[in-house]
């Protein structure tokens, strides 16, 4: 196991952007950097044996400014959508940037944890990025301070590992915003890629893809993939949930979630035979078909375009801070923010 460095560009406050670069015995290699502590290449051998980097992302670190579909990114303090851009917490209400219809997305566009410069600290295995972030930042509460551990494994998984604290009751439900395309990252459309997701319900969404709160059993529509399915084979379907978003970009309800690691989630592609399975401590994950990827250049002459590659963003299910009976997002002092997700390969 190595971990090596080199220049990845210029920050906007004009510090060096750093790539650490990761490897391990097996071939394997993840590259990561300390601006919005991104996954910027994976490189995994296929079944015969050629490596081939498995993530869409950019070249250079400027160009991860104009990272409109957040290809790789870390996404805090909060991912996925707040209905109307507010929550309350301890009584308070709490505004925030109004980005995604009436809604907030991600938090912030361009203040979010994806576009700052975290520090580093090389592992022996991995590299652990940290940023601190003030209260009232982005309109959120509390004085966070927040980790995020990438750790490559001898047996081709990589690791990331969330840490966060805070001075007073605070929102958080972060994740990673990776797109994998398992035939190669400049392979185009990923549906003949075939999932399983280990989840038996899922949260439907009103416009603007808000979860109504109902918790719905996938049994008999298009969002069951409780048995391996290949994601183009009802994703055009006459289904009001997939005419909202374009395709899927739900959150499933993981069965069975108590706080352990556990595999939720099998993707595998036919002609590469990579097979990439998803362990996470989490409750829900967001499968988004890259539906509304915006056309772009990317790294190594790639192109992408819609359905070039597939998010598994673990994470509590989106809105939680405004429904009482999804999982809490509510984090204080005696109550830290640790979780962990493994995305492995064979």
């Amino acid at each position: 196991m190595a971990v090596s460095t080199k220049f990845f560009g210029k920050s906007k406050e004009g510090k060096d952007i750093t790539l650490y670069t990761i490897t391990n015995a097996a071939g394997m290699q993840a590259d990561v950097t300390d601006l919005g502590a991104i996954l910027v290449n994976l490189f995994v051998p296929g079944k015969d044996g050629k490596k081939d980097d498995v993530v869409l992302g950019f070249a250079t670190g400027e160009e991860y400014y104009d990272n409109a579909s957040f290809f790789g990114a870390t996404i805090g303090p909060s991912a996925n959508r707040i209905g109307n851009a507010k929550f309350t917490i301890e009584g308070r209400e709490y505004q925030l940037a109004v980005n995604d219809g009436p809604n907030n997305l991600h938090s912030d566009f361009e203040k979010g944890y994806h576009k700052r410069m975290w520090d580093a600290e090389i592992l022996e295995n991995g590299v652990r990025f940290s940023l601190e972030a003030p209260d009232g930042d982005m309109g959120f509460p509390g004085n966070l301070k927040i980790s995020v551990t990438y750790t490559l494994t001898e047996d081709n998984a990589i690791s990331l590992k969330y840490h966060g604290t805070t001075d007073r009751a605070a929102l958080l439900n972060m994740t990673n915003h990776s797109y994998f395309n398992l035939a190669g990252h400049k392979a185009g459309n990923i549906e003949d890629h075939v999932l399983t997701i280990h989840a038996s319900c899922y949260t439907p969404v009103v416009p603007g893809a808000i979860p109504t709160g109902e918790i719905a059993p996938v049994a008999g529509t298009p969002m069951d993939f409780t048995k391996a399915k290949r994601i183009g084979d009802e994703i055009r379907a006459d289904f009001e949930q997939l005419k909202l978003t374009k395709g899927y970009d739900h959150n499933w309800v993981v069965d069975g979630a108590d706080g352990t690691l556990r595999e939720i989630a099998v993707v595998s592609e036919p002609t590469t035979g990579r097979v990439m399975t998803v362990l996470t401590d989490l409750p829900g994950v967001q499968f988004y078909a890259g539906n509304c990827i915006t056309p772009v250049a990317g790294k190594d002459g790639a192109q992408y375009e819609v359905r070039s590659g597939l998010c598994l963003e673990t994470q509590c299910y989106p809105d939680s801070i405004n429904k009482a009976n999804f999982p809490s997002v509510v984090y204080t002092p005696e109550k830290a923010y640790d979780t962990e997700t493994v995305y492995r390969f064979s």
